[in-house]
């Protein structure tokens, strides 16, 4: 029988840490757009390794960075700098212009009659908060028992169709599931065929 202790040559598993916020793992967020956010979830999630990672105290990394500098002339060392700051200034905006989107976008939620009682509920406006679509799409079909598919929307965007007339019961699971949508965002509309009107 073979031992059941591990061999010392076989190689382990390893435990990776990612991100809450852009699920990125936290050495490499500096590169996600979402520097500020994925900072402050490290902090409060993995002290220890915010700490490693972004810590004030110099480490050999930054010793290393500081040494390759001092032999950049003056100017090198302004230019490094300011190119320096200018990222975090473009980061910095990239993450207010992604908070503005959010705060002006809405999901519309539309029910169309289809035939005389028959209607679908058609919800679009969902991607602007980061949301994948067709996972949302199958989340409906299972909470509401039916049939659900994102389609396209001849605007060019997507949009979730869900058979029935569930536009309600909708809003309000979005509102439960995802709690970042504002409720202010979400607005439902009636949305009726024309009736060919018959002299009678």
């Amino acid at each position: 029988m073979a031992d059941t202790e591990d061999a010392p040559g076989e190689p382990q598993g390893r435990h990776v840490i990612y991100c809450g916020v852009c699920t990125l793992p936290p050495e490499y967020c500096e590169y996600g757009g979402t520097v500020k956010k994925c900072q402050d979830w490290l902090e409060k999630a993995h002290p220890a390794l915010y700490s490693q990672i972004w810590s004030p105290v110099p480490t050999l990394v930054s010793e290393a960075l500081e040494a390759a500098t001092a032999s950049l002339s003056i100017e090198a060392q302004k230019r490094a700098a300011k190119d320096a700051q200018k990222k975090a200034a473009q980061a910095e905006k990239a993450e207010q212009k992604q908070a503005d989107k959010i705060a002006n976008s809405v999901i519309t939620i539309k029910r169309v009659e289809r035939n005389k009682r028959k209607y679908v509920t058609a919800v679009s406006g969902l991607e602007a908060f980061g949301l994948d679509l067709k996972k949302v799409a199958k989340e409906f079909g299972k909470k509401f028992a039916t049939g659900s598919s994102v389609t396209k929307v001849p605007s060019g965007g997507e949009e979730i169709v869900v058979q029935g007339d569930v536009s309600d019961e909708i809003e309000e699971f979005l509102l439960e599931k995802y709690k970042d949508i504002p409720e202010d965002n979400i607005e439902l509309v009636d949305d009726k065929k024309k009736k060919s009107t018959s002299a009678g």
